[in-house]
């Protein structure tokens, strides 16, 4: 009888997660798997036909071992239906980072202060850009976030933080550090704890024995959690290594494709651009309130804001070291405080529930998150358009994207006329992922000309400005190579073959 009294409340945050999920993707009226995620689920799809992944590429991106083993699982379905899966879980991911990001908020600073974080957080135009794309960011954050949340429902935790910060390290590397702080973190408390043990005194042989025992449990306990902690960096190198025989090629891939798409990297623009890129992914409002939040919250609910702010602060830092290791300063690699710091606006509009109704500073606080969330309520219209804006263009790249496939599935472009030449770098995964063939058979004109096979070429100018990798891509004159001649065509492409 307990167990079912208990099941609504199992069951409940999944119905939940996967309700939001189906709201984000009817909202958003657009979802599809972008560039770096396609390239992952295409190597892993090599990998479970016995091919070695083409990390080599120009432009490729930098490997993510957890998406691949999602590609290799999936191997067995159609194409069509692996970017399915993926994209759903994409929309899966998005909708939990907002039911961990209500529980922090709801555990630190109360059930409306979480509410409003997880409402700030998914109408974001970053986050929700990426989620319905399927970047590997989005799970990475919804991780990170339930390591946090783990850790402040029982503080050291050990095991099921370090598990969680582990496969979030097969996404990105930035978790290697935060492994890391938390081990040491477990460390010296234990070695705290071994000094609060009492002495024993030589006539006190069991006591002796049994403190013994206790040192050696907590070291046995210290190295099972270091294997967890250095889990993901091990198998990112050992992949690399296996891979392209070079144990780096991940962290010197990324800094090379930053170098040729002249990303900002290096310390000496961190202090610019990483609040840029908090800025970019919140509004002033959002920032207004984070601030008051913060500031209130360290005051007079120290307890309860301590966790964040460590994890905030961590983010920064951690983000600026990466920075100055040669990877660029994304917007993406900001979610992570800028989450926090929705968690401190939720606090800055709501945080004073927490404190004792006879504390005659709750009414202070009152008067300020009423100000804030009139600047929030303010600046809706504002954020709607550009949510709007961003859904629109996206949208209208799921439908150059779905034209092209249109290619593939009646059989204008096949692997019976390969390679398969493309006006730059974007479509290569795409059709490498749909014709289930290596990368290497998916030529970018800007790269190297083909001498037979089949040409992608955009229909119109508009096409080819829209279906683009990034606009810093060396991005060079192209013509369909002498000796093709016209096969198929639709509004947005035509095909070019000469086949052997």
């Amino acid at each position: 009888m307990d167990s079912l009294r208990r099941l609504p409340k199992r069951i409940g945050a999944p119905l939940g997660i996967a309700a939001g999920a189906v709201v984000l993707w009817v909202l958003s009226g657009v979802g599809f798997a972008n560039y770096d995620t396609l390239y992952a689920l295409t190597w892993g799809g090599q990998l479970a036909r016995g091919e070695t992944p083409q990390y080599g590429i120009p432009i490729a991106p930098t490997p993510h071992p957890l998406i691949e083993v999602l590609g290799v699982i999936l191997s067995p379905l159609s194409p069509h239906a692996v970017e399915g899966v993926t994209v759903a879980l994409g929309f899966l991911a998005l909708s939990a980072c907002g039911w961990v990001l209500y529980r922090l908020g709801s555990a630190w600073f109360g059930r409306a202060a979480g509410a409003l974080a997880a409402l700030i957080l998914l109408t974001r135009v970053p986050v929700l850009s990426y989620g319905v794309r399927a970047y590997v960011d989005i799970p990475y954050l919804l991780l990170v976030l339930c390591a946090v949340l783990v850790e402040s429902r029982r503080t050291r935790a050990g095991a099921p933080v370090l598990a969680l910060l582990a496969l979030a390290g097969l996404l990105r590397p930035e978790a290697w550090v935060f492994s890391g702080l938390y081990w040491l973190y477990l460390a010296f408390d234990a070695r705290e704890d071994g000094a609060r043990e009492p002495a024993a005194s030589s006539g006190a042989g069991e006591r002796s024995g049994q403190a013994g025992d206790g040192r050696a449990e907590r070291r046995s306990r210290l190295m099972r959690l270091a294997l967890l902690a250095v889990a993901a960096p091990l198998v990112w190198i050992l992949s690399d290594l296996a891979i392209t025989g070079h144990p780096l090629w991940s962290l010197t891939n990324t800094r090379h494709t930053a170098t040729t798409l002249d990303r900002i990297t290096g310390i000496g623009n961190v202090p610019e651009y990483i609040p840029r890129r908090i800025g970019e992914i919140l509004s002033p409002a959002v920032l207004l309130g984070a601030a008051l939040g913060g500031v209130l919250s360290l005051w007079l609910l120290p307890r309860r804001a301590r966790l964040g702010a460590v994890i905030g602060v961590l983010a920064v830092v951690v983000f600026a070291a990466f920075a100055t290791a040669g990877l660029p300063i994304n917007t993406r690699y900001a979610f992570l405080a800028a989450a926090i710091l929705c968690v401190f606006c939720g606090a800055g509009v709501f945080g004073w529930t927490r404190l004792p109704r006879e504390d005659p500073r709750r009414r202070w606080w009152m008067a300020g998150g009423a100000l804030v969330l009139l600047a929030l309520l303010a600046s809706i219209p504002s954020q709607y358009n550009s949510v709007h804006r961003e859904l629109r263009k996206l949208a209208r790249q799921e439908s150059i994207q779905n034209e092209l496939l249109a290619l593939v599935k009646d059989g204008s472009i096949t692997r019976a006329c390969e390679p398969v030449g493309v006006p730059n770098h974007a479509p290569i995964p795409l059709l490498a992922l749909y014709l289930e063939t290596s990368p290497r058979q998916i030529v970018s004109a800007e790269i190297s000309p083909i001498t037979h096979g089949a040409y992608v070429d955009p229909a119109s100018k508009e096409v080819e400005d829209d279906y683009v990798l990034d606009p810093h891509d060396p991005h060079l004159p192209v013509s369909v190579p002498p000796g093709f001649t016209e096969a198929h065509a639709n509004s947005s492409w035509f095909i070019f073959a000469r086949c052997p």
